[in-house]
């Protein structure tokens, strides 16, 4: 008799799929793969800096899906209500693989609750949904799914909104010559096919370049270098030096992409102390 109940609801549940399948499309695993993105640890929650004439306070945001082509900001009203009575969302937008995020205004639930009364304008209020746009890198992820990678308002966000934050975390004004003279002589006849055209993941030729299984033939001295504010995940990087036969970790946990320099005494303290225990044979 259940094995009938159960035959019977499949039955039921194939009909109504039959009918309605905009209604029941189930999400592809690109959607539901979090792995690169910078908020998978805290599900999808980032809490985010507002800059405003009375200091700097937190708005808290929480992305759900991954599609860079279709993102919604979902802007909530009351004034002074919260990102919840949008939560109805949840049982269409996955469905429909748009990328959405709920967001808390400052004052509203989750974010910070500062009490000064100057900050209820609509100037700050206009202002603040602003800066949570360009910190999101809305616009950046609307620019990449155009493949408008040579326009130059693609480097404007990336630069104060993307590599100050992961490649060199330092204010652009104040990179080292050498740095400034590198970008400049960058070869993107190279650099695209090999790494694409995107600056916020891989897509190139090397994308698929995997040699995890080769790593445990490397015997010569190694060492990884991992960086907590790098795009490189440093967890990755410590498990990669103890997968190599002889491998040191070094962590820079003020250092970006560019570690040498933004976090420049650890990692060449680090580095130097490598080379000279390899040289004397104590490692």
């Amino acid at each position: 008799m259940k094995r009938m109940v159960v035959l019977v609801i499949g039955a039921l549940a194939l009909a109504a799929c039959e009918k309605e399948p905009s209604q029941n499309k189930v999400a592809t695993p690109g959607y539901l793969d979090y792995s690169q993105r910078d908020d998978a640890l805290s599900g999808g929650v980032k809490l985010i800096p507002i800059s405003t004439p009375k200091g700097t306070f937190h708005v808290w945001t929480k992305r759900v899906g991954n599609n860079p082509k279709i993102e919604v900001l979902l802007l909530h009203g009351g004034p002074g209500a919260t990102h919840e009575y949008f939560e109805a969302f949840d049982s269409y937008f996955s469905a429909a693989e748009i990328e959405y995020y709920y967001y808390d205004q400052l004052g509203s639930a989750f974010s910070d609750q500062p009490t000064d009364a100057d900050l209820w304008e609509l100037p700050r209020f206009v202002e603040e949904v602003e800066q949570v746009r360009l910190a999101l890198n809305l616009e950046i992820k609307q620019i990449e799914a155009k493949g408008e990678f040579d326009k130059p308002r693609y480097m404007e966000l990336l630069i104060p909104h993307h590599y100050v934050n992961h490649i060199l975390r330092m204010p652009p004004d104040h990179w080292p010559d050498p740095v400034n003279r590198a970008f400049k002589r960058l070869n993107p006849a190279i650099y695209v096919p090999m790494q694409g055209p995107s600056e916020l993941g891989a897509s190139g030729k090397l994308v698929k370049w995997d040699r995890t299984a080769d790593l445990g033939k490397i015997s010569v001295p190694t060492l990884v270098i991992g960086a907590q504010h790098d795009t490189m995940d440093p967890k990755h990087m410590e498990w990669m030096a103890g997968a190599v036969g002889k491998g040191r970790y070094l962590y820079c946990p003020n250092g970006g992409h560019m570690a040498l320099y933004d976090d420049q005494k650890v990692y060449f303290g680090g580095l130097i102390q490598f080379i000279r225990d390899v040289n004397a044979g104590r490692f």
